[in-house]
């Protein structure tokens, strides 16, 4: 049996306590909004404070011969509910690129170290062509330590990592990714809209930690 080290026994003490006080935070009934996701998104910047409970050697990035832009999800609450809340430490080599998706629960996203470029998007069609869409940029959000971001369940975005070290960023998520079958991910150049889990996301990249 492998003993938990301090600093782990400390990180899964503070991030219990972390997701406990978001539970609180949350509606019991009703839709989650902006000014819910706000108080969220401080609580979990708190977290974000004692960075030295996330080293790297703890949660180190892809290794460089996993590509550019390789990324890597640890899941800190593997063992909670598939409805509750997911909070993962996600980190990406720079060079990665998304397409424009949504997550069909919310999302806030705040940085330990790195930079991930967000930028927001809204539809601007009538929706009335099956399997395709068009949109239109909002703005852009560099999420990096002091700036976070967060989305409902219908905002699109895309990440770009920009800089020249990995980030290592919180990804907060109303459920677990694996369970969000029906997210959309949207091709700028021909409108094409496709299945975000099934096509964009690569098998094997969580782990538990």
């Amino acid at each position: 049996m492998t003993l938990e080290s301090p600093i782990a026994a400390e990180r899964r003490l503070q991030v219990q306590a972390a997701l406990s006080d978001i539970q609180a935070l949350l509606p019991a009934a009703g839709a989650v909004t902006r000014e819910h996701l706000a108080a969220v998104t401080t609580r979990l910047e708190r977290l974000a404070q004692r960075r030295e409970l996330f080293p790297v050697s703890d949660f180190p990035p892809p290794a460089a011969g996993q590509g550019v832009g390789a990324s890597t999800r640890y899941r800190l609450n593997p063992d909670d509910a598939a409805d509750a809340p997911a909070l993962y430490l996600n980190s990406i080599n720079p060079g990665k690129t998304t397409l424009p998706h949504n997550h069909t629960t919310w999302a806030c996203i705040v940085a330990l170290s790195g930079q991930e470029l967000n930028r927001v998007y809204r539809r601007s069609d009538d929706g009335s062509r099956a399997g395709r869409a068009t949109l239109e940029q909002l703005r852009e959000v560099v999420v990096q330590p002091g700036q976070s971001v967060s989305f409902l369940s219908d905002d699109i975005h895309s990440i770009h990592v920009t800089g020249d070290t990995p980030t290592l960023h919180f990804h907060l998520y109303g459920q677990p990714l694996e369970t969000l079958s029906g997210r959309i991910g949207i091709d700028l150049a021909t409108g094409e809209i496709v299945n975000y889990n099934a096509t964009q996301m690569k098998p094997g990249q969580e782990v538990r930690a």
